[in-house]
């Protein structure tokens, strides 16, 4: 609990919220993880929570939104890190004019990063519960950048292997691609939940505060702008590839056409001359002796021919 900007109190059970909230100057954040029907019913009847939001808190996945309710705002957002895959975990957020409630899908998403930042900028911690919003707003949308970096150098990373001619380089673009698929999912409509946030119907995001919405927004617009140069270099991949392994097999067919012509050099010579009929240099030295300088010395003009193009 804040009172006029200053942490106060801390680790008190649900069932005090609205005690503490009797009080105008004060503001309540509560954090609840994999929660129970029953835990979110607490809260419902402290904070007056709507039906269709507790509904959603409690379903499977949503999409990034922000819904209005008469006595509060319901948003959700997911935070996301990629370590050979993107996993996201989904934040639902519950915004009231005095209390902020997260109700997080599990603990892969650190809150202690969270903490940090509202201890980081305790002078605008009288902004209440935008304060603590923004704080929580930063902190995903930081994540969803941090993992596109991280899948955008894994890509140019698969760039370079396509061309050392390593194996297993389209199973690793079909993954990518998945990735971020997920990841532009969860990244994209948080352009529309700020901007949505930053409305001046809401009375959430203060002036003070305006700013920072503000600079997480031109983050989420980075992501986007990144996600969207990842895309087209995900759907290069396969052609390059494809590409890549074309030249590999004209490469290949070079060498053994090559090879053939090569061999083709001695099989002629030896098919000639293993002839049962009278020929020029028959049961003579000189002929044994010509046919094998022709076999070496068309090979060799052969194989320095195909050198000089190099077909071998």
């Amino acid at each position: 609990m804040y009172r006029n900007g200053e942490l106060v109190d801390h680790g008190f059970p649900v069932t005090e919220v609205a005690r503490h909230l009797q009080d105008p100057t004060a503001v309540v954040w509560f954090d609840l993880c994999s929660p129970s029907e029953s835990d979110i019913g607490l809260l419902r009847d402290e904070l007056g929570l709507h039906e269709l939001a507790i509904e959603d808190a409690l379903g499977e996945r949503q999409r990034p939104k922000l819904d209005r309710y008469p006595t509060h705002l319901f948003m959700t957002v997911h935070a996301a890190e990629y370590d050979h895959e993107i996993r996201t975990t989904e934040i639902d957020v519950f915004v009231t004019g005095q209390a902020l409630v997260t109700v997080r899908e599990n603990e892969s998403y650190d809150i202690k990063n969270l903490q940090r930042r509202w201890d980081s900028a305790p002078d605008l911690a009288t902004s209440g519960v935008g304060f603590l919003l923004h704080g929580l707003l930063d902190d995903v949308v930081d994540t969803q950048y941090a993992a596109a970096q991280k899948l955008d150098e894994a890509i140019e990373d698969l760039e370079d292997q396509i061309y050392q001619e390593k194996p297993h380089v389209g199973h690793k673009a079909i993954k990518m691609r998945r990735s971020l698929v997920q990841l532009r999912r969860v990244a994209l409509p948080m352009r529309e939940v700020l901007g949505s946030l930053m409305h001046k119907d809401h009375s959430i995001v203060d002036d003070a505060m305006m700013p920072y919405y503000l600079d997480v927004k031109d983050h989420t617009l980075f992501t986007a702008e990144l996600t969207e140069s990842m895309r087209e270099l995900v759907t290069n991949l396969r052609e390059a590839e494809v590409a890549v392994q074309g030249n590999r097999l004209n490469s290949i067919m070079k060498k053994v056409t090559s090879w053939a012509a090569i061999i083709a050099v001695p099989t002629a010579i030896s098919g000639y001359y293993g002839m049962n009929v009278p020929y020029p240099g028959f049961e003579q030295k000189w002929g044994f002796w010509v046919s094998t300088l022709g076999i070496f010395a068309l090979s060799y003009l052969l194989y320095v021919m195909f050198k000089r193009r190099d077909w071998l």
